[in-house]
Protein backbone atom coordinates (compact mmCIF):
# COMPACT_ATOMS: atom_id res chain seq x y z
CA UNK A 1 0.00 0.00 0.00
CA UNK A 2 0.94 3.64 -0.31
CA UNK A 3 1.43 4.84 3.26
CA UNK A 4 2.14 8.33 4.61
CA UNK A 5 3.76 8.47 8.07
CA UNK A 6 3.38 11.85 9.78
CA UNK A 7 5.86 12.44 12.60
CA UNK A 8 8.22 9.93 11.03
CA UNK A 9 11.49 10.69 12.85
CA UNK A 10 10.29 10.25 16.42
CA UNK A 11 11.03 6.93 18.07
CA UNK A 12 7.76 5.18 17.26
CA UNK A 13 7.45 6.86 13.86
CA UNK A 14 10.93 5.78 12.81
CA UNK A 15 10.24 2.22 13.98
CA UNK A 16 6.95 2.19 12.06
CA UNK A 17 8.67 3.41 8.88
CA UNK A 18 11.28 0.65 9.16
CA UNK A 19 8.63 -2.02 9.68
CA UNK A 20 6.40 -0.76 6.88
CA UNK A 21 9.31 -0.73 4.43
CA UNK A 22 10.29 -4.26 5.48
CA UNK A 23 6.75 -5.39 4.61
CA UNK A 24 6.99 -3.96 1.12
CA UNK A 25 4.81 -0.88 1.48
CA UNK A 26 5.51 2.31 -0.49
CA UNK A 27 6.27 4.78 2.33
CA UNK A 28 6.32 8.57 2.31
CA UNK A 29 7.59 10.16 5.52
CA UNK A 30 6.80 13.66 6.81
CA UNK A 31 8.63 15.38 9.66
CA UNK A 32 11.04 18.24 10.14
CA UNK A 33 13.99 15.94 9.34
CA UNK A 34 12.38 13.18 7.27
CA UNK A 35 14.89 13.50 4.43
CA UNK A 36 17.42 11.75 6.70
CA UNK A 37 15.43 8.50 6.61
CA UNK A 38 16.78 5.81 4.26
CA UNK A 39 14.65 3.83 1.85
CA UNK A 40 11.64 6.14 1.77
CA UNK A 41 10.46 9.38 0.21
CA UNK A 42 11.32 11.74 3.07
CA UNK A 43 9.74 15.19 3.09
CA UNK A 44 11.02 17.83 5.52
CA UNK A 45 7.97 19.77 6.62
CA UNK A 46 5.42 20.72 9.26
CA UNK A 47 2.43 18.51 10.05
CA UNK A 48 0.33 21.61 10.71
CA UNK A 49 1.03 23.06 7.24
CA UNK A 50 -2.23 22.34 5.42
CA UNK A 51 -0.77 22.77 1.93
CA UNK A 52 2.09 20.31 2.55
CA UNK A 53 -0.14 17.74 4.23
CA UNK A 54 -2.80 18.04 1.52
CA UNK A 55 -0.24 17.38 -1.21
CA UNK A 56 1.19 14.32 0.55
CA UNK A 57 -2.13 12.77 1.56
CA UNK A 58 -3.43 12.78 -2.01
CA UNK A 59 -3.18 9.32 -3.57
CA UNK A 60 -2.32 7.46 -0.37
CA UNK A 61 -4.09 4.35 0.89
CA UNK A 62 -3.34 4.82 4.59
CA UNK A 63 -1.98 7.56 6.86
CA UNK A 64 -0.11 6.84 10.10
CA UNK A 65 0.22 9.67 12.65
CA UNK A 66 2.90 9.49 15.38
CA UNK A 67 3.17 13.12 16.41
CA UNK A 68 4.69 14.22 19.72
CA UNK A 69 7.25 16.38 21.49
CA UNK A 70 10.71 14.83 21.81
CA UNK A 71 12.06 17.33 24.35
CA UNK A 72 12.40 16.67 28.07
CA UNK A 73 9.01 16.54 29.80
CA UNK A 74 10.41 18.63 32.67
CA UNK A 75 11.58 21.35 30.29
CA UNK A 76 8.27 21.36 28.44
CA UNK A 77 6.31 21.63 31.70
CA UNK A 78 8.42 24.46 33.11
CA UNK A 79 9.28 26.47 30.00
CA UNK A 80 7.27 25.06 27.12
CA UNK A 81 8.73 23.33 24.05
CA UNK A 82 11.43 25.17 22.14
CA UNK A 83 10.82 23.88 18.63
CA UNK A 84 7.47 22.09 18.52
CA UNK A 85 4.01 23.58 19.16
CA UNK A 86 2.49 22.38 22.42
CA UNK A 87 -0.67 21.40 20.53
CA UNK A 88 1.17 19.50 17.78
CA UNK A 89 -0.77 16.27 18.38
CA UNK A 90 -4.26 17.68 18.05
CA UNK A 91 -3.49 20.37 15.47
CA UNK A 92 -1.39 18.09 13.28
CA UNK A 93 -3.95 15.30 13.46
CA UNK A 94 -6.77 17.73 12.64
CA UNK A 95 -4.83 18.89 9.58
CA UNK A 96 -4.29 15.30 8.42
CA UNK A 97 -7.92 14.29 8.93
CA UNK A 98 -9.17 17.29 6.97
CA UNK A 99 -6.87 16.46 4.05
CA UNK A 100 -7.97 12.82 4.11
CA UNK A 101 -11.63 13.80 3.89
CA UNK A 102 -10.88 16.14 0.98
CA UNK A 103 -9.11 13.41 -0.98
CA UNK A 104 -11.28 10.45 -0.01
CA UNK A 105 -8.52 8.64 1.88
CA UNK A 106 -10.29 6.49 4.47
CA UNK A 107 -7.83 4.59 6.67
CA UNK A 108 -5.86 6.33 9.40
CA UNK A 109 -3.81 4.91 12.29
CA UNK A 110 -3.02 7.38 15.07
CA UNK A 111 -0.78 6.87 18.10
CA UNK A 112 -2.14 8.58 21.22
CA UNK A 113 -1.39 7.50 24.80
CA UNK A 114 -2.69 4.86 27.19
CA UNK A 115 -4.65 6.50 29.97
CA UNK A 116 -6.43 8.99 27.73
CA UNK A 117 -9.91 8.73 26.27
CA UNK A 118 -11.38 5.20 26.53
CA UNK A 119 -8.52 3.85 28.69
CA UNK A 120 -8.44 6.65 31.28
CA UNK A 121 -10.06 4.37 33.88
CA UNK A 122 -7.21 1.85 33.66
CA UNK A 123 -4.33 4.22 34.39
CA UNK A 124 -2.33 3.26 37.53
CA UNK A 125 -2.20 5.83 40.33
CA UNK A 126 1.48 6.68 39.87
CA UNK A 127 0.87 7.40 36.20
CA UNK A 128 -2.13 9.56 37.08
CA UNK A 129 0.15 11.65 39.27
CA UNK A 130 2.74 11.97 36.49
CA UNK A 131 0.03 13.00 34.04
CA UNK A 132 -1.35 15.59 36.45
CA UNK A 133 1.92 17.09 37.68
CA UNK A 134 4.38 16.73 34.81
CA UNK A 135 2.52 16.02 31.58
CA UNK A 136 -0.75 17.90 32.02
CA UNK A 137 -0.53 20.14 28.91
CA UNK A 138 0.63 17.31 26.67
CA UNK A 139 -2.01 14.92 27.99
CA UNK A 140 -4.71 17.54 27.48
CA UNK A 141 -3.59 17.89 23.86
CA UNK A 142 -3.57 14.11 23.44
CA UNK A 143 -7.14 13.98 24.76
CA UNK A 144 -8.16 16.52 22.12
CA UNK A 145 -6.32 14.49 19.48
CA UNK A 146 -8.26 11.36 20.40
CA UNK A 147 -11.59 13.19 20.31
CA UNK A 148 -10.78 14.54 16.83
CA UNK A 149 -9.88 11.04 15.62
CA UNK A 150 -12.88 9.20 17.03
CA UNK A 151 -15.26 11.82 15.60
CA UNK A 152 -13.56 11.91 12.18
CA UNK A 153 -15.97 9.62 10.34
CA UNK A 154 -12.96 7.84 8.82
CA UNK A 155 -11.77 4.24 9.16
CA UNK A 156 -9.61 4.97 12.19
CA UNK A 157 -7.48 2.92 14.56
CA UNK A 158 -6.26 4.54 17.79
CA UNK A 159 -3.05 2.98 19.14
CA UNK A 160 -2.38 3.66 22.83
CA UNK A 161 1.01 2.50 24.09
CA UNK A 162 1.92 2.64 27.76
CA UNK A 163 5.18 4.39 28.75
CA UNK A 164 7.65 4.20 25.87
CA UNK A 165 11.24 2.97 26.19
CA UNK A 166 14.20 2.53 23.86
CA UNK A 167 14.66 -1.14 24.75
CA UNK A 168 15.50 -3.45 21.84
CA UNK A 169 12.90 -5.62 20.12
CA UNK A 170 11.59 -8.23 22.54
CA UNK A 171 8.90 -9.91 20.48
CA UNK A 172 5.39 -8.89 19.58
CA UNK A 173 3.71 -6.71 22.25
CA UNK A 174 0.49 -7.40 24.09
CA UNK A 175 -2.46 -5.66 22.45
CA UNK A 176 -5.99 -5.31 23.70
CA UNK A 177 -9.19 -3.55 22.68
CA UNK A 178 -10.66 -3.68 26.19
CA UNK A 179 -7.98 -1.78 28.10
CA UNK A 180 -5.97 -4.80 29.28
CA UNK A 181 -2.24 -4.20 29.76
CA UNK A 182 0.78 -6.06 31.11
CA UNK A 183 3.08 -3.66 32.91
CA UNK A 184 3.44 0.04 32.22
CA UNK A 185 6.29 0.04 29.68
CA UNK A 186 6.69 -0.95 26.05
CA UNK A 187 9.50 -0.39 23.56
CA UNK A 188 9.19 1.97 20.62
CA UNK A 189 10.28 -0.91 18.40
CA UNK A 190 7.26 -2.93 19.54
CA UNK A 191 4.93 0.02 19.00
CA UNK A 192 6.31 0.59 15.51
CA UNK A 193 5.68 -3.06 14.71
CA UNK A 194 2.08 -2.79 15.85
CA UNK A 195 1.48 0.44 13.94
CA UNK A 196 2.42 -1.48 10.80
CA UNK A 197 0.07 -4.29 11.84
CA UNK A 198 -2.77 -1.80 12.28
CA UNK A 199 -2.20 -0.47 8.76
CA UNK A 200 -3.06 -3.93 7.41
CA UNK A 201 -5.63 -5.29 9.89
CA UNK A 202 -9.15 -4.23 8.92
CA UNK A 203 -10.63 -5.89 12.03
CA UNK A 204 -9.16 -3.06 14.14
CA UNK A 205 -11.15 -0.34 12.39
CA UNK A 206 -12.97 1.88 14.87
CA UNK A 207 -11.09 0.40 17.84
CA UNK A 208 -8.81 1.85 20.50
CA UNK A 209 -5.96 -0.60 21.06
CA UNK A 210 -3.79 -0.71 24.19
CA UNK A 211 -0.18 -1.75 23.57
CA UNK A 212 2.12 -3.05 26.31
CA UNK A 213 4.76 -5.74 26.77
CA UNK A 214 4.15 -9.33 27.85
CA UNK A 215 0.94 -11.26 28.42
CA UNK A 216 -2.26 -9.31 28.95
CA UNK A 217 -4.00 -9.03 32.32
CA UNK A 218 -7.44 -7.51 32.94
CA UNK A 219 -7.68 -3.93 34.13
CA UNK A 220 -9.46 -3.47 37.47
CA UNK A 221 -11.89 -0.57 37.30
Amino acid sequence: MKVLVVGATGGSGRAAVTELVSRGHDVTALSRHASSLPGVRGIDGDATDAATVDRLVQGKDVVVVTLGISESAVRVRLRGPSGTPLDIRSRGTRTVLAAMRRHGVRRVVVQTSYGTGPTSVGLPLVNRLIFALLLRPQIADTERQGVELRASGLDWVEVQPVTLTDEPWAGAPTTSTDGAIEGTKVSRAQVGWFLAEAVQDATLTGRTVSVSAGAAVPVTV
